[in-house]
């Protein structure tokens, strides 16, 4: 009998075993591998002159084993035949495309960022310079992104869905884009695709996201539909053109093509992830976002920068801070000085002509800018008012998101520039203290609220109850010194 109880027990010892070992090897095992001569994404193949190791990122994209030969690409690239592609001028009275027909469903391996392209001609930024030629041999540690030219325009914009009717319609060249990853070895079943841009492709992998840092916040006003959210963040958002030129070029089924679309849906998206809802329901969208992040933390090392005058920059510094904090990994933060990012560049402390401390001024667009702010507007200039059209018509309204949500993950000391938030508390704040200072000025209709109800809602419902934190505090500006950017302190 006391055999039996032995055996037993032994037995039932063996099989927890056995069962333990399994989930850990699963834990750590590699992605599904197969053989393949052919791979296909968003309409675009890519062929190989042999069968490749190859398969897919948790995020779907293609990852292969190389060095591999690509012996075509199909929509073929090249040149086209004159079309009647009918250019128009935007309502900022210009446009960065032209008639061109020397290329059209181009591809590029994005080593560095810059303001030449080689995916359309018909965008001003084209250069031939990057032209990929077939046959391609891909080395490891490359990305491959392939495109597929739209044939006419307008077409739809990508965020037509949160935009007003007039911009609903837009003139981008491309429809799509897809990226293929080469690598050394196959990797983790559980890996994120690698950023396309630059020569380090490191893997950051899913078992490592850390569930626990969402906070579970009460929904407030009606929040937006999760299918849509999840194809909003799908496909890859090309961002490595420094260049306002961009907004006339970016996938249309992609991503946005304006920073002001950029920030909002990365602002609602942020926000809904952080709701109490059950995590299965949250999970994609949240791997989604963590994806963003690694592909601009990949821009920042390959030279990018997000300081642009106007609304084309924002919306691109929390995704980097949230894949950082949801992966535990803080060499995702450790960002080259290049990287400048929009919201910081825009804000800063100083003596505001009604009172204000945390002020905005656009730095640099079309020319250096003035501290406008600090001036009455009866003293205001052209380019002044043009300051003011966009802070109220693209910037504080589509942060406000981010900075909710930053406040309730504790990441303000790790944003380092208090200016933001307290400028984005300036424009949400209901109540006025410098009513009486304004005198015949009323304070701008634009305050108080934002683009998207949902964030909104959000905002009124759980700003008061954001966690206390410690600032970041030694306070800097960033300005222009000679032909280039510097930062320099600017205490409160």
């Amino acid at each position: 009998m006391q055999k039996t109880t032995v055996f037993i027990i032994c037995f039932v010892l063996l099989v927890a075993f056995i069962r333990c070992s399994k989930t850990q090897f699963s834990d750590v095992s590699l992605a599904k591998a197969a053989y393949r001569q052919e791979i296909s994404q968003y309409g675009i193949t890519w062929t190989f002159d042999k069968p490749v190791q190859s398969g897919q990122f948790i995020t779907g994209d293609w990852w292969i084993v190389g060095p591999v030969t690509i012996t075509k690409i199909t929509p073929v690239p090249g040149p086209t035949r004159p079309d009647a592609t009918n250019i128009k001028i935007n309502r900022w009275g210009d446009t960065s495309l032209k008639t061109d027909t020397t290329m059209r469903n181009g591809s590029m391996v994005v080593l560095k960022v810059g303001t030449t392209q080689s995916y359309d001609s018909r965008a001003g930024s084209f250069s031939p310079r990057d032209i990929i030629k077939l046959p391609l041999k891909l080395a490891p540690n490359r990305s491959l992104i392939s495109s597929i030219s739209n044939a006419t325009l307008p077409v739809d914009n990508f965020a037509k869905n949160i935009l007003p009717e007039n911009e609903k319609k837009c003139q981008v060249v491309m429809k799509t884009a897809a990226v293929l990853t080469c690598l050394e070895t196959v990797p983790p079943r559980d890996a994120f695709r690698p950023p396309y841009a630059g020569t380090e492709k490191p893997i950051f992998q899913a078992r490592n996201i850390k569930w626990d840092r969402l906070p579970k916040l009460k929904p407030a006003g009606e929040v937006p539909n999760w299918e849509e959210f999840e194809r909003y963040f799908q496909r890859p958002w090309l961002d490595h053109l420094m260049s306002w030129a961009q907004q006339e070029l970016v996938p249309n089924e992609n991503g946005p093509n304006y920073g002001r679309e950029h920030a909002r849906l990365v602002s609602m998206a942020s926000l809904m992830v952080m709701l109490d809802v059950p995590q299965q329901q949250k999970e994609k969208l949240t791997v989604e976002l963590i994806q963003r992040g690694i592909d601009l933390y990949g821009l920042a090392l390959a030279g990018g920068y997000w300081n642009e005058g106007g609304g084309h920059s924002s919306g691109r510094k929390w995704p980097i801070l949230f894949s950082s904090i949801m992966l535990d990994n803080p060499k995702l933060t450790q960002l080259p000085e290049t990287a400048v990012f929009h919201e910081d560049a825009q804000t800063y402390y100083g003596k505001g002509w009604f009172g204000q401390k945390a002020l905005y001024w656009m730095v640099m667009h079309h020319g250096r800018r003035d501290h406008y702010e600090e001036k009455p507007p009866e003293q205001w200039e052209k380019w002044d008012k043009t300051s003011e059209s966009y802070r109220l018509c693209c910037n504080a309204g589509a942060w406000t998101g981010t900075a909710l949500a930053a406040r309730y993950m504790k990441a303000i000391k790790l944003w380092n520039h208090d200016a933001h938030f307290d400028y984005v508390d300036r424009w949400m704040r209901l109540d006025d203290p410098y009513a009486s200072a304004r005198g015949i000025h009323s304070r701008p209709k634009a305050e108080t609220t934002t683009f998207d109800p949902f964030v909104t809602a959000m905002w009124r419902a759980h700003r008061d109850n954001a966690p206390q934190q410690e600032m970041a505090g030694k306070p800097r500006m960033w300005i222009w010194q000679g032909d280039k950017g510097a930062w320099v302190p600017n205490p409160q």
